[in-house]
């Protein structure tokens, strides 16, 4: 849990360079996953990042999802409240020591 822990800061730091909510395009993203030398880590390429990122927010930083068990999850990479963030109103492992909803979480500071 720990790496992934390093891979979720990571991957929030990378995306925390964008000024506004953004929705990336597919090579845009690629690019920046492969300067934070990402395509390989844990075996992972960059085509399963983008994978990831695409089903699951559509490349869209400011992208929130309401789940049934009152978590959220957060950003391009839908960080979830109950385990990698702070949103304030659910419990939380709060792997990541950061707020869900701070634009660091949404990838767009």
């Amino acid at each position: 849990m720990k790496a992934w822990g390093s891979v979720v800061v990571t991957l929030t730091m990378l995306m925390a360079a964008t000024v506004d909510a953004k929705i990336y395009e597919r090579c845009e993203l690629a690019t920046k996953l492969e300067k934070a030398g990402l395509d390989g880590f844990k075996g992972y390429t960059t085509g399963d990042w983008l994978c990831m990122a695409h089903y699951e927010s559509g490349f869209d930083t400011s992208f929130v999802n309401h789940n049934p068990d009152g978590s959220s999850e957060y950003g391009i990479f839908q960080l979830n409240s109950a385990w990698w963030c702070d949103n304030g109103v659910t419990p939380t492992q709060n792997l990541c020591h950061m707020e869900c909803h701070g634009e660091a979480a949404l990838g767009t500071s």
